[in-house]
């Protein structure tokens, strides 16, 4: 029961730091066109059949990123691109780092 209750909230928790980061990727890049719910949270974030962001979005979500979940950027990050693939990869990456 314990196992069942500790992965609830993981899964909660995860959703819930999706939800954020859909508002913080509308917020933050402007995007005028699209509502936070409209992500999902395995939409490619940097290709055509996505959102479609580009590098100088990259920079600005990562610096957004940097600032409210204090998580380490660097070009050296190992698979980076990975990470910033989809919400879903990006929070996987917050909740590694905070770890």
């Amino acid at each position: 029961m314990r196992d069942v209750t500790l992965l609830r909230a993981m899964t909660d928790s995860t959703e819930n730091l999706i939800c954020e980061l859909q508002k913080l990727v509308v917020e933050t890049l402007d995007l005028e066109d699209i509502s936070p719910e409209e992500i999902g949270a395995d939409t490619p974030l940097f290709s055509d059949n996505g959102l479609g962001l580009d590098s100088i979005d990259a920079m600005e979500l990562g610096v957004a990123l940097k600032r409210r979940y204090k998580i380490t950027i660097t070009a050296e990050t190992e698979n980076v691109d990975q990470h910033f693939s989809t919400l879903a990869s990006l929070a996987a990456f917050i909740r590694s780092q905070a770890n």
